[in-house]
């Protein structure tokens, strides 16, 4: 009887992954965490396209038309578009601009009944728009019949001032996106260069740090931001921008220190050390990129923190200065109108709108934290 020949196939060995891809899976698979990046991104597209979604795009014009003004949602006008003369346009820079969008060009009439051609203006209604050394009222409808009107629909309703909440709440986002931006590359470029020079150093360099993080901490972010606003003495979104980032540091340079203390003992670092390389660039080259994981969780968390802490300062009038829309600066004019209707929705809207976004950054920052835990298993 012939033996018989058993033949073994080799296991098939898994392929060999980087550990950004273990760290991407886990993060798809964090419902929550993908749910705060979807809306971050939502957020991000709305603050780019800017004026291309407003509904009004003018929505830091002011309307003196008390028919306008602390409307609840749902309000629709008819609208009289009049050309402006040349002299009211201003030049507002490229911050401006971006921020608020260009002068209008137009000054838009509500027409309350009818359509434009069997339209009734009288000069009581028509006077606030009416020049010293205009003609007659009368003489003014016929001229601008020519004119065509459109219907707009205020959707959420208008401020005290007749703008347009829905616009001012979409546009706020810019402020608060930027505001988060611009502070967390700030904490993030000053508190890796102070923890790492602490951490890797030693000695009285890193007393001496680690004294001045000490007192930093534990002063309140928000007066050590009024201190900062007032010491700059000036108001406005730069501001805000420069003492939100001053103050959020901290957290940055205590993560790098810690960091720092426990691969500085690294095989590679004695390596580094051994071959002669310079400390600046063992530190940037070789150790700052080992904490990319704790970096980016921090910085979502800190993303967050300046969101509120900008609406904080806008709500107090030490932040964006009016007639820019700011979630803060839009509360606290709401506020101001508690007991009215309109009072209730310009609160809550700009306060649901910060909540949601300081939450979607909460949901990412959990999820980087776990995505980047190796012991948390896929799928998990």
């Amino acid at each position: 009887m012939a033996p018989r020949t058993v033949s073994f196939s080799p296991a098939t060995a898994p392929p060999a992954r980087p550990p950004g891809y273990y760290v991407r899976q886990r993060l798809l698979q964090n419902r929550p965490a993908m749910l705060g990046l979807g809306f971050i991104v939502l957020c991000t597209l709305v603050a780019l396209l800017g004026y291309w979604v407003l509904p009004d795009n003018s929505p830091d014009a002011n309307n003196s038309l008390v028919q306008l003004q602390k409307q609840p949602p749902g309000l629709r006008v008819q609208l009289l578009r009049l050309p402006l003369p040349d002299s009211s346009y201003k030049a507002t820079g490229f911050f401006g601009t971006w921020l608020r969008g260009k002068t209008p060009e137009f000054r838009e009439i509500p027409i309350a009944t009818g359509s434009l051609g069997e339209m009734k203006y009288d000069s009581v209604s028509f006077r606030p728009w009416t020049a010293p050394d205009a003609p007659r009222a009368a003489e003014q409808v016929i001229a601008v019949r020519k004119y065509e009107d459109q219907v707009r629909t205020y959707w959420l309703g208008t401020d005290k001032a007749g703008r347009d909440t829905l616009s001012r709440l979409l546009l706020g986002t810019r402020v608060s996106l930027g505001i988060g931006l611009v502070a967390v590359l700030i904490s993030l470029a000053l508190g890796m260069l102070i923890g790492a020079v602490a951490g890797y150093v030693g000695g009285w360099v890193d007393s001496v740090l680690m004294g001045l993080m000490t007192v930093v901490w534990s002063i309140p972010g928000i007066m050590l931001v009024i201190a900062i606003s007032l010491a700059l003495d000036s108001k406005g979104v730069w501001t805000s921008f420069v003492a939100v980032g001053l103050t959020m540091w901290v957290d940055v340079a205590r993560v790098v220190r810690g960091q720092m203390l426990s691969l500085r003992e690294k095989t590679f670092v004695e390596a580094g050390r051994v071959l002669g390389l310079p400390q600046s660039r063992l530190i940037a080259r070789h150790l700052l990129p080992n904490m990319t994981g704790p970096l980016i969780v921090i910085a979502t968390s800190n993303f967050a923190a300046a969101i509120l802490l900008e609406a904080g300062l806008s709500f107090l009038g030490l932040g964006v200065q009016p007639p820019a829309p700011s979630w803060g600066l839009m509360v606290n004019e709401g506020f101001q109108l508690l007991g009215t209707q309109a009072g209730l929705w310009l609160t809550l809207l700009p306060g649901l709108a910060i909540s949601l976004l300081v939450l979607s950054f909460n949901l990412l920052g959990n999820g980087l934290r776990d995505a980047y835990d190796p012991k948390t298993p896929l799928g998990g």
